[in-house]
């Protein structure tokens, strides 16, 4: 018996594998998506555990940048956009281990002069 030759690629395959590679993409763009800013966190021998509010984050870097929400601000922005804040929510601080202290106090004051009461400061736990 003789064999035939195809004349076409069979593509079903190659679809096949196409959409396992688009689902794995997906699935870990999903958990990518909040983004987080490399720091360093302090370490602390007890951790305040939050309650579920609206919660804010302001994150200082090492280098003294400021970013509210993932978002880069510098000190006039911030205070704009902690006017609009409601002094109910949470405030969650992410300040670097090696930030300069001046930049952190400088951020207190801002919430502090908006009556932002709820504030914490992201610790690591000691081990």
């Amino acid at each position: 018996m003789e064999e035939k030759e195809f004349n076409t690629m069979n593509v079903i395959p190659l679809v096949d594998i196409m959409l396992v590679l688009l689902t794995i993409v997906l699935t870990t763009a999903t958990f990518i998506a909040q983004g987080n800013l490399p720091i360093k966190l302090p370490q602390a021998k007890q951790s305040a555990s939050l309650v579920e509010e609206k919660t804010y984050r302001i994150t200082l870097k090492e280098n003294g940048e400021i970013f509210f929400e993932n978002r880069y601000l510098n000190y006039d922005q911030l205070k704009e956009v902690l006017k609009a804040v409601n002094p109910s929510s949470q405030i969650v601080i992410y300040s670097d281990k090696k930030a300069k202290v001046q930049d952190l106090v400088k951020i207190l004051d801002m919430l502090q002069e908006f009556n932002l009461k709820k504030v914490y400061l992201k610790t690591e736990l000691i081990k």
